[in-house]
């Protein structure tokens, strides 16, 4: 089988201009399409003019409540900080979290004009395939 088979892509936070504040993304569930083990964040920046994005990863057991940052043990790679040096980047950190939902969370500091990010999650490792 395919990567094609094997894998399916989430958004979690639309493309938007990210100024002071915190963005939530949307729940994304890893049970859909197979039952999904595995999980890759993929971050994509525009224009970043000013400001410092914090990405982090959160999970949750039923998808709209009890949302806790997913502990660094389960983190692989690092966790981004978008600045004005970052534009057109793409990042990426794996996810092993136990819980069934993820979202990403982006919270930006001492933005002015701020910086347009996007994040979505690559999941993969399906419990049942093809899940395409």
């Amino acid at each position: 089988m395919s990567t094609y088979n094997l894998t399916a892509y989430a958004r979690t936070l639309s493309p938007a201009l990210r100024t002071d504040g915190t963005a939530n993304g949307v729940a994304v569930d890893r049970a859909v399409n197979g039952g999904m083990q595995d999980a890759m964040v993929i971050v994509s920046t525009g224009t970043v003019t000013d400001g410092s994005h914090a990405i982090t990863i959160q999970d949750s057991a039923d998808g709209s409540t009890g949302w806790t940052a997913v502990a660094a043990d389960q983190i692989q790679g690092s966790l981004p900080t978008v600045v004005a040096a970052n534009d057109d980047t793409v990042y990426t950190f794996g996810v092993l979290a136990s819980r069934r939902y993820l979202r990403v969370v982006a919270t930006t500091s001492t933005a002015t004009t701020g910086g347009i990010l996007a994040a979505g999650i690559l999941l993969g490792a399906p419990r049942f395939a093809p899940v395409n």
